[in-house]
């Protein structure tokens, strides 16, 4: 086992459940948001389950998931464009528990779990499929395209799970209100995916072929 690999996950991993805890609960001035638990518990548990998977079978494939760093300038702006979505999403959830703001059906919370916990099932297919994914926009030594399974749908189904997965959190947190930000990342995740093709044209070969098997990018009859 790669014991600083390790140690580097479980240090982030720790970290995101820090962040994201404080971001939810301080808001709502509770321990007793039960759909800030809920929330935590299936983002976290399957995260959790998933980079042990990965450490063992696949370390390559989860240090480059650890690697954040963008080095375009226009993948740099998604990225924060992102961290502010959940920012401000997370905090108007704990905000709208405390403060009652909205309240939604008792199906909502609950249905969008099983929503969620779908798309993370499918991310993991995805992770499976394409052993060249990483958190930045690259081009990696000996990288191919894939074209089979949810890569013979759309070319990004990556991006189309994280579009479930995201949309999906803020009615895990049976706030309606905080599902305001989160639409931000429709437009967020396109703009990523015009200029990641940008690069894939230029650099990835028999990937402008690919473009034409499969044509849609990100949800099929739509775009």
């Amino acid at each position: 086992m790669n014991k600083k690999l390790f140690w580097s996950a479980i240090a982030k991993f720790s970290l995101g459940v820090v962040l994201v805890g404080a971001l939810i609960f301080l808001p709502a001035g509770s321990l007793r948001f039960a759909a800030g638990w809920r929330l935590m518990a299936i983002l976290f548990v399957p995260m959790f389950l998933a980079g042990l998977v990965m450490m063992a079978k696949n370390p390559s494939l989860l240090k480059s998931r650890l690697d954040a760093r963008e080095k375009r300038s226009a993948q740099d702006r998604v990225v924060k464009l992102s961290g502010l979505m959940f920012l401000v999403g997370f905090v108007l959830a704990g905000l709208d528990f405390r403060f009652g703001w909205l309240k939604l059906p008792g199906w909502v919370s609950p249905a969008a779990t099983v929503v969620f916990l779908f798309a993370y099932g499918l991310y993991a297919e995805v992770l499976r499929e394409n052993t060249w994914l990483s958190r930045t926009i690259e081009v990696q030594e000996g990288q191919q395209v894939v074209d089979k399974g949810l890569y013979g749908i759309v070319r990004h189904p990556m991006y189309a799970v994280t579009l479930l997965l995201f949309l999906s959190m803020p009615l895990v947190l049976d706030s309606l209100i905080a599902f305001l930000p989160f639409l931000l990342y429709p437009a967020v995740i396109a703009s990523r995916i015009k200029d990641e093709e940008k690069l894939l044209e230029e650099e990835l070969a028999g990937y402008r072929d690919y473009q034409k098997k499969v044509r849609w990018r990100l949800i099929p009859f739509v775009w």
